[in-house]
């Protein structure tokens, strides 16, 4: 297989951490979405995106100013009836292939051969880039009491089981203990780029994500793989974990000031390790699923 000589591991860290370092100045991490609250999707076969390919498309989104969630590669988007408008640049998205290595199966295994994982990069391009694709209505302001308790996401965090109180002003997740301390409500007043309910509900996400950590759920090792710098390397997961599930239960995630602090470190190590953000969005794929997987069917 002829090398081609481009790294999709690193184009998205690097559009990721570019988008990191627009943001700083107000706290707001590029997974931060605004507009709909879709997960992205393939507009062709339906399924929804997952991991690192749900920041490498919100943030050409946010961009862009992109409304619709749908996304199809060219060929797709054809197959529909539709055209990619000329010009229109494509967002680069990765997909995992299997290469069979012949003979170097595990001793005393009746296989002949083993896989081998390797990455392959693709390009989609959003309906609104796209002639033919239908566009979502626009979005129609509402107006919110001060704070509403959503009885849908409630539910949700009710059935983790987790141990939460409310009390003070700090959000934390007590690892000894494993219990979750959220500030008062009262609290949670909103800001300029969120309200009440989007601030509340995206840090009790948060910190259900370092929820699922503990030994006894998921298990993540924090120190294993980046030493002093592994509690910012746990705060992605947990902001990439609440990002996931409020658009999964129609919440916009919200920025948290307390993101200044970590915001030198994210960057360190992005730029260090061109797969990290792919390891932090898989801990949190799996974190907001392990959360999904405790609502009652």
């Amino acid at each position: 297989m002829k090398a081609t000589g481009f790294d999709i591991h690193a184009e998205i860290t690097n559009r990721i951490v570019e988008a990191i370092e627009k943001g700083t100045g107000t706290f707001q991490m590029s997974w931060h979405v605004t507009g709909s609250t879709r997960s992205p999707t393939n507009s062709l076969t339906k399924r929804a995106y997952r991991g690192v390919n749900v920041l490498s498309l919100w943030i050409t989104a946010q961009a862009s100013g992109y409304q619709s969630a749908e996304w199809a590669t060219f060929k797709q988007w054809q197959e529909q009836g539709c055209s990619v408008r000329k010009g229109e640049r494509g967002t680069p998205i990765v997909f995992y292939k299997s290469l069979s290595v012949e003979g170097d199966a595990p001793e005393g295994s009746e296989e002949t051969e083993r896989k081998i994982p390797f990455a392959r990069a693709s390009w989609v391009f959003n309906a609104a880039q796209v002639e033919g694709a239908a566009m979502p209505p626009a979005a129609i302001p509402e107006t919110a009491p001060l704070f509403d308790r959503l009885q849908h996401v409630e539910h949700v965090v009710a059935a983790t089981g987790a141990d939460i109180s409310h009390g003070g002003a700090r959000a934390f997740y007590q690892r000894l203990e494993d219990r979750i301390q959220m500030p008062d409500i009262a609290l949670f007043t909103g800001t300029e780029t969120s309200t009440p309910q989007e601030a509340y509900y995206s840090t009790m996400f948060h910190e259900l994500a370092h929820w699922t950590g503990a030994e006894h759920r998921l298990n993540r090792e924090k120190g294993k793989r980046f030493a002093d710098k592994a509690y910012a390397f746990e705060e992605i997961i947990a902001e990439l974990t609440a990002a996931f599930l409020c658009v999964d239960l129609g919440i916009t995630a919200s920025p948290r000031i307390d993101h200044a602090q970590y915001i030198a470190e994210y960057l360190e190590i992005l730029r260090n390790d061109k797969r990290a953000i792919f390891t932090a969005a898989t801990a949190a794929q799996a974190a907001a699923e392990f959360i999904k997987a405790t609502i009652p069917t």
